[in-house]
């Protein structure tokens, strides 16, 4: 069977044992892994471990089995190259085209996608030649996810810890299935939206009536998600405004926590001030309670509750549409509609002002919650792209592929 080859290269920081958990992660889904440890690395986990994890023998010298040419063989037949932890050392040495030992040989090599998840302490992530370096990968095309923040080496806690692995594999799914891999092709992949900066929002916001009490919807966060890891996978810079969720943060993802409408529009025009698209799948409540009760609102015998009174919150669609942030920039947004889908959404399309619109009906069983979707992307010059039922993350790479080209020319 032709199965993915990957290549984990694993450099020399303290989270190199986190990624014994991502290599069983990919060899038990069918891929092909050869593991290039660093020497540094070999300290904190040893080349028995790989290989017998990987089953393959471990590579660690460019002078090993020379007549296959290691350095050069094994970056050029690799479908994905992922570098886990990537020390800041290793960035460096990757952004610079150093190449003194297997691995940074086999980053020269590779000609498929490379992701690399960095780990390091909070003063060497935020250090500027860490991050020109970072800077300087990704616009080659190089994925480099955003360090976690918790707990450290030692006693420190901050930026800097080692994504979960379980999101990293994902992550790696993800650019595979891109690419054609997953499905057997040979395509190459394109990071269409490398050195881009794209804002989603995700989940749905809480009205506060009491202490208690709030004014919510169904919304999961599933779709939203789904893009901002999409558009990670396709390269781009991407910050996720989350509302009240209980989805894991996808990798490589900035996520800005929100509760309410006021605090999501607050969020977004801040975000949005130097961004090349905003997707606006957040389920925004359209109205507030009028009056806010410090104290719970009690029950009283006899008596039936006052009325709610609700006023309207602000329309961050048709404000975004009508100010751009930038020009050229690119607003999406969603309808969630019960009946007269496409009329609705046709009629949401013109009164927002924004360049697309993702139309789905939903209800009981419909859309919220669930891990599948289907709808209708509406285009301002008319045209209509219906996305079958399947996976949210369909979905997300057909409005992504809607985006991309409507995107002006890319500036350095």
């Amino acid at each position: 069977m032709d199965r993915p080859k990957v290549v984990l290269g694993v450099s020399g920081g303290i989270a190199a044992y986190k990624a014994c958990e991502l290599l069983r992660r990919l060899t038990e889904t069918g891929h092909d892994v050869r593991v290039v440890p660093t020497a540094a690395a070999l300290h904190f986990v040893g080349e028995a471990t790989w290989s017998a994890l990987s089953g393959h023998p471990a590579a660690t010298e460019v002078w090993e089995s020379v007549h296959e040419v290691p350095h050069v063989r094994i970056g050029q037949s690799a479908d994905l190259v992922v570098v886990a932890p990537a020390t800041a050392d290793l960035l460096g040495k990757a952004a610079h085209g150093l190449a003194d030992d297997l691995l940074t040989n086999t980053l020269l090599t590779a000609r498929c996608p490379v992701i690399f998840a960095p780990a390091m302490h909070t003063e060497m992530w935020e250090h500027p030649a860490t991050q020109e370096n970072v800077a300087t990968l990704r616009r080659r095309g190089a994925i480099v996810v955003e360090p976690a923040v918790g707990r450290l080496t030692g006693v420190d806690t901050g930026k800097g810890r080692f994504p979960d692995p379980a999101e990293i594999f994902e992550l790696c799914r993800r650019v595979l299935r891109r690419s054609g891999r997953s499905r057997g092709a040979e395509a190459a992949l394109a990071q269409d939206l490398t050195g881009r900066h794209v804002v989603v929002t995700a989940g749905g916001t809480r009205e506060p009536l009491d202490p208690v009490r709030y004014l919510g919807n169904r919304s999961s966060g599933k779709q939203g998600y789904a893009l901002a890891a999409t558009a990670a996978a396709r390269g781009a810079r991407v910050t996720l405004i989350a509302g009240n969720t209980a989805l894991p943060e996808p990798v490589g993802v900035d996520v800005v926590r929100v509760g309410t409408a006021a605090q999501l529009r607050e969020a977004v025009l801040k975000a949005a001030a130097d961004a090349d698209a905003v997707v606006m799948a957040a389920a925004v409540a359209d109205f507030r309670p009028a009056v806010y009760a410090t104290g719970k609102i009690k029950k009283r015998e006899g008596q039936e509750p006052d009325p709610v009174t609700l006023v309207r919150n602000p329309d961050i669609l048709a404000e975004l549409s009508a100010e751009r942030a930038r020009p050229g920039q690119l607003v999406v947004g969603f309808a969630a509609e019960t009946d007269d889908v496409l009329a609705n959404g046709r009629a949401k399309l013109a009164r927002k002002g924004c360049d697309l619109l993702v139309v789905n009906e939903v209800g009981e069983h419909k859309a919220f919650g669930s891990a599948e979707n289907e709808a209708v992307i509406l285009a301002t010059d008319g045209t209509e792209t219906p996305v079958p039922y399947g996976p949210k993350e369909d979905l997300a790479e057909t409005v992504w592929d809607l985006v991309v080209p409507r995107l002006p020319e890319h500036r350095p």
